[in-house]
């Protein structure tokens, strides 16, 4: 049977693999990867499918699902004052479930980034963040298929080169097959200093203070279900891959007036993508064919049902241009492009 992949995408858009290997084990991954790599067999990893955009002709090679499991931590303790924890968790895992078992066992500074769709696998590829959380704040370590060297290595967090929605693995694009993702973490009843200012507003605290972790996961989840980031089937506003265009970063005085801006540095700033698509004319809902953005949040492009993938690329466009044209900034897009491009 060929398998599509509108079936293991958010965003429900993708033609057929010509060929699908699903891996259930780590020595199962590896070998399907080499396998392919060997017969010079085009391959594409897909975990959650969270963050891809697949052409409607599909992919002309070997899709391989890595559906490993599995959470494993140090050592257990309920002692709030020892040190902290080194967790484990096999690229499969979804996401925001293990954030949820994070959550429960005390594990602090991974809760602002509940909600998330996709597989752990997937977060140290572009440095998943949200809510003032980035994974590379408690991340320790990334192990890996290299298939270019053909052998298994370990990434350090210092070795990873993270930045702002990226890292080595996302520079490489395709060369690393994440195989298990290791955090280091600490245990307590609160979270992490609140680091942004809405979700501050949510909880009823200064930013820079802490709140019980538990209040922070379901605040998160409050905020994301508000923005149509938390997935449901029955809501159209959620079959989308998250927020399509990063924030850009510009020299700070090409932000425009009005603008959110965070400076840097180095003399540049961070403004924000949704700022901009909203005053250059296009609101929430826009769009009258089957992809319009979201309803709920200008940065999510939706499926409304029946949408090919060159429906997507289209207002995609139409968005990127109009942003240029009326501010000089660039958009560019945060989801992997598979066959396709903007």
């Amino acid at each position: 049977m060929t398998e599509r992949l509108a079936d293991h995408t958010t965003l429900r858009l993708g033609g057929p693999a010509r060929s699908w290997v699903r891996a259930t084990t780590e020595d199962a991954l590896v070998d399907a990867v080499r396998r392919a790599d060997e017969a010079g067999e085009p391959v594409l990893v897909v975990a959650g499918g969270s963050n891809l955009v697949v052409a409607d002709e599909g992919f002309p090679g070997t899709v391989v699902e890595v559906a490993t499991t599995g959470v494993r931590a140090d050592h257990e303790g309920d002692d709030p004052t020892c040190g902290g924890v080194v967790v484990t968790v096999a690229a499969g895992e979804p996401w925001d479930p293990f954030v949820e078992q994070a959550v429960a066992r005390g594990w602090v500074g991974l809760e602002a980034l509940s909600g998330i769709p996709g597989s752990v696998g997937a977060t140290p590829i572009q440095n998943v963040g949200a809510y003032g959380q980035e994974v590379s704040q408690t991340l320790a370590a990334v192990r890996v298929w290299d298939r270019t060297l053909r052998g298994i290595r370990t990434f350090a967090a210092t070795d990873c080169g993270f930045g702002y929605r990226t890292s080595r693995f996302k520079a490489d694009p395709g060369r690393h097959v994440v195989l298990e993702v290791t955090f280091q973490v600490r245990q307590g009843a609160l979270g992490a200093p609140v680091a942004y200012a809405e979700l501050a507003r949510t909880l009823g605290v200064d930013p820079g203070t802490r709140a019980p972790l538990a209040d922070v996961r379901r605040a998160v989840l409050d905020l994301r279900t508000a923005k149509g980031m938390v997935l449901d089937p029955d809501d159209h506003d959620t079959w989308s891959a998250g927020s399509f265009f990063t924030n850009p970063v510009v020299p700070a005085d090409a932000v425009p007036d009005g603008a959110p801006a965070w400076p840097r540095p180095d003399g540049t700033a961070k403004t924000s993508a949704a700022w901009l698509i909203k005053h250059s004319g296009f609101g929430k809902g826009y769009g009258d064919g089957p992809v319009r953005l979201s309803g709920k949040h200008t940065l999510a492009l939706t499926n409304r049902g029946g949408a090919t993938t060159a429906d997507l690329l289209a207002l995609a466009r139409e968005i990127r241009d109009g942003v240029e044209q009326r501010f000089a900034i660039r958009l560019v897009n945060e989801p992997v492009l598979v066959g396709c491009e903007l």
